[in-house]
């Protein structure tokens, strides 16, 4: 049978589970003799588990058992999503104790999705049965989550793709994956504090302008005397030269010389 886990066990004892690729790579559906090896193989140790995840999904039934499973167990459980935890992996993510994201991992999750041929009877009731299945998952997720049904609902129907930071906002995750033998920068600083600092700066240049034209122009005190007004008239623009030219009588006399 082509399993879709894998269970290893290190040297010193520690128990990892890993899923790769399709959930329900075989049939899940009516199918005791899958589920019934998965619970063999998860219950036959004790201790914690850590459960590697990289999977776009698959059969929502078989996700349903294997989180009921690992939800039963007896140990924590620690789900680390190291690429894609979509759909029904989702599902699965949702049973761990605590749940790490890698920097670039994904949360997927939507609607169920199905196949369907028949009248619109078959119709009808093929969209019952997803609606019912969409509030099985909406359980999860909401366990895990602490968010209202609706919104829960309205993220699915928006097909909604959770980096880690918007995950961990969310609740779907705990925390980051990152290497202990490396140290990392702080933090930048939040764009909404460098805009209030900003703005900061900008009232203190205000004021300060304001400050300093006040100091050159002190506002006159109630009860201070006006100076009178001066009474001399302004003086007036010197008059412009006249333009020199000839008398009428001299042109009239050369007029008449010439004509003669």
């Amino acid at each position: 049978m082509n399993k879709f886990w894998n269970f290893a066990t290190s040297e010193d004892g520690e128990r990892t589970l890993h899923f790769d690729g399709i959930i329900a790579k075989e049939s899940w559906w009516g199918d005791e003799i899958t589920p019934a090896q998965f619970r063999a193989e998860l219950f036959a140790g004790e201790g914690d588990v850590t459960v590697w995840i990289n999977s776009p999904g698959g059969d929502c039934v078989a996700a349903s058992e294997i989180y009921t499973m690992l939800m039963e167990y007896k140990g924590n459980v620690t789900v680390k999503i190291g690429g894609i935890a979509a759909s029904a992996a989702s599902v699965i993510a949702m049973a761990g104790t605590k749940v790490m994201m890698a920097p670039t991992a994904l949360i997927y999750i939507h609607n169920p999705w199905s196949m369907c041929v028949g009248d619109s009877e078959e119709m009808r009731k093929a969209a019952a049965m997803l609606d019912n299945v969409k509030e099985a998952i909406i359980n999860a997720y909401e366990l895990k989550t602490g968010l209202s049904r609706v919104k829960l609902s309205n993220l699915m129907n928006a097909e909604s793709s959770l980096p880690v930071q918007l995950a961990i906002a969310l609740g779907f995750a705990d925390g980051i994956l990152l290497d202990d033998k490396k140290t990392y920068p702080s933090p930048a600083p939040d764009v909404e504090d460098c805009i209030s600092t900003q703005k900061a700066a900008n009232t203190a240049l205000m004021n300060k302008m304001l400050a300093s034209i006040r100091n050159q122009y002190p506002p006159v005190q109630p009860g201070t005397p006006v100076p009178p007004k001066s009474s001399a008239s302004p003086q007036e623009p010197p008059a412009s030269p006249k333009p020199e030219g000839i008398a009428v009588e001299s042109l009239e006399k050369r007029l008449f010389l010439i004509s003669h």
